[in-house]
């Protein structure tokens, strides 16, 4: 009789047990259905942001193409938002969901460094992306803020040579410079033969490009304004 007591007594014990677990399971899966659905919104506002800022090589003005790519900002910081109060009903398990939104936030991140670039000329500081998308520091963790510079680096070649054919022919000069300091601040950090490492390698291809397009513009005497250098030269004389 204490055996049968005993197996009724375990077999009450595991159902209880697993009726947790099957909570627990319902409840991490309605939480990562949200969580995902506010990521495929991010997912589409990258999109829109990406399509937009594609018109900067088509010699758009860029005081426009910035306008309506900025509108995509405020929408992604008010995900963020929306996200921040999901997660609040997990306090503490923030790693086990943020694979459902890195990748967004990746795109997200490489787009308002090229935006941001376009506006300045400078470098977008990992301070400052917190600031335009309304994040705390952890969303930004879960991804390399290195692999987002290097991800927008690959749009410059193009964007300088397309701002050339528009006639800009200072602008290979300024870029050139922008990315000779990048590249030298990289050669600063000790990188790993890892996904990183590679990426930065193929850096050097990028910076080879837009030297090809300096010297070309050097090579011709071309100015910012199309005259020849020497113009500038007599009437100095």
């Amino acid at each position: 009789m204490a055996e049968g007591g005993d197996s009724v007594y375990s077999s009450s014990s595991m159902e209880k047990e697993f009726e947790g677990f099957r909570s627990q399971l319902e409840e991490s899966g309605s939480l990562r259905e949200r969580i995902r659905a506010v990521a495929m919104e991010m997912e589409s506002a990258t999109r829109f942001m990406h399509s937009g800022l594609l018109r900067v090589h088509q010699s758009r003005p860029v005081p426009e193409v910035l306008e309506k790519a900025k509108v995509q900002i405020d929408i992604l910081k008010e995900l963020y938002r929306r996200l921040a109060e999901i997660l609040k009903e997990c306090p503490g398990q923030y790693y086990r969901y943020h694979g459902d939104w890195r990748s967004e936030t990746q795109t997200a991140v490489s787009l308002i460094v090229f935006l941001h670039w376009l506006e300045t000329g400078n470098l977008l500081m990992h301070r400052e992306t917190e600031e335009k998308l309304g994040c705390t520091f952890n969303f930004l963790t879960s991804l390399s803020p290195f692999r987002c510079v290097i991800f927008q680096l690959r749009r410059i070649p193009r964007y300088v040579v397309n701002q050339v054919t528009a006639g800009d022919y200072d602008c290979p000069r300024k870029v050139l410079k922008f990315l000779t300091e990048l590249h030298a601040a990289f050669r600063m950090l000790n990188l790993r033969n890892d996904f990183l490492r590679k990426k930065f390698d193929g850096m050097k291809y990028d910076l080879r490009r837009v030297e090809e397009v300096y010297y070309d513009v050097k090579i011709r005497d071309l100015t910012a304004n199309g005259d020849p250098i020497g113009g500038d030269q007599g009437t100095q004389a």
